[in-house]
């Protein structure tokens, strides 16, 4: 009798993306707009969220899942603290937030309370590339330090997202790190990719980035992941 084999991993990302859909419902019903931030360790994640917040936290309410890899709720903290609502999801040492996870922080959120949701996701470059949460954008954000050749080292993931932050960028002067080689992994990859260049340190290209994501919100725009994540 032939033995039958089981596709758990094509179970668990159908029944992730099954999750990923209810959350878009639900945010969609909310009237928010979320962002999916993605980066590797030391990127700016944090810091990009702390600048976003208490730069829009006047014109509209933001909220905040954290998810990291232990019970340690510093981040969070840190966007409490620079205006928002937060939750913190420890993932038990897992190296990516699931659409389960996001599902369960929503249900500690005030959504009526809030018009943009930003969703730290763990640091990592892999593990997020195969996992919807529901999120309207799906941005990944570089730093200067870690050098020109990420695109082409993660291509998954550079070619699966909706706009790219490269940070840091005033140590430019004191990195090797080759802008435009950078730019035509990411343009091969993902042609006409939203990018901002900006440093949340000197604060230069922050206006820009603000200015896109209060665009979004304002306008209700919640990109082309709601086509995909449809399909």
């Amino acid at each position: 009798m032939p033995v039958k084999t089981i596709q758990v991993s094509e179970n668990v990302l159908r029944t992730n993306r099954q999750i990923a859909q209810q959350n878009r419902a639900g945010l969609d019903a909310a009237g928010i707009v979320a962002l999916n931030l993605i980066a590797l360790p030391g990127a700016g994640k944090t810091s990009l969220i702390e600048q976003t917040i208490r730069s829009l936290r006047n014109r509209m309410r933001i909220g905040v899942i954290n998810g990291d890899t232990s019970a340690a709720g510093m981040d969070a903290e840190r966007a409490e603290k620079a205006g928002a609502i937060a939750v913190h999801v420890n993932t038990a040492g897992k190296c990516h937030l699931v659409a389960g996870m996001v599902r369960d922080a929503m249900a500690r959120l005030p959504l009526q309370d809030i018009d943009l949701l930003l969703i730290e996701n763990v640091g990592s470059m892999i593990c997020p590339s195969s996992r919807q949460l529901g999120s309207h954008w799906n941005v990944l954000i570089a730093s200067t330090p870690e050098g020109h050749d990420k695109p082409y080292k993660f291509p998954r993931m550079y070619g699966g997202v909706d706009a790219v932050v490269i940070n840091k960028i005033d140590l430019l002067p004191y990195v090797s790190f080759d802008l435009n080689y950078f730019k035509g992994g990411v343009e091969a990859l993902n042609r006409g990719l939203l990018t901002f260049p900006l440093s949340c340190f000197s604060g230069l290209g922050l206006v820009t980035w603000f200015d896109w994501v209060e665009s979004m919100v304002a306008t209700g725009d919640r990109g082309f992941r709601q086509r995909v994540l449809a399909s």
